[in-house]
């Protein structure tokens, strides 16, 4: 039985982005959880496999994207209860340069146990330039 529903655990994770907590964020996703990126551009990852893959990519986020919030979220329900499809805003700035950041994700997460075991994330990589991604290289 669930202990947290996708949605509580979903948006605990949007507080921590905020709250720049990149290690509270990581500790919400299962030790074999995978995250992908099926819009990737050619040169960056595609899939994360396991907690410390996450937490490779993330680890200097805060260091280039200064998320402020989320404006718009919506929590589509799917006929399994463990995954949601998400839609949402992220607003902020590009710490290097002070330029805004504004970009629409769609997620499909699924959490089991309390802990997120499969993120799909859906952006649009032509809206990306130069230092707002620099991030991604360790991943790369």
């Amino acid at each position: 039985m669930q202990t947290q529903t996708v949605d509580a655990v979903f948006r605990e994770g949007m507080r921590l982005l905020l709250d720049k907590d990149i290690a509270g964020w990581i500790a919400l996703f299962a030790e074999d959880a995978v995250i992908e990126f099926p819009f990737a551009p050619d040169g960056w990852p595609t899939r994360l496999d396991g907690r410390d893959a996450i937490a490779d990519y993330m680890r200097h986020y805060p260091d280039h994207i200064d998320l402020r919030e989320f404006p718009e979220v919506r929590v589509h329900h799917t006929t399994d209860p463990r995954t949601a499809v998400i839609e949402m805003r992220a607003v902020g700035r590009v710490v290097e340069t002070g330029a805004p950041y504004d970009m629409s994700y769609v997620a499909v997460v699924t959490v089991d146990d309390g802990l997120i075991t499969s993120y799909r994330d859906y952006w649009n990589p032509h809206k990306l330039a130069g230092p707002a991604t620099d991030f991604t290289r360790s991943a790369r």
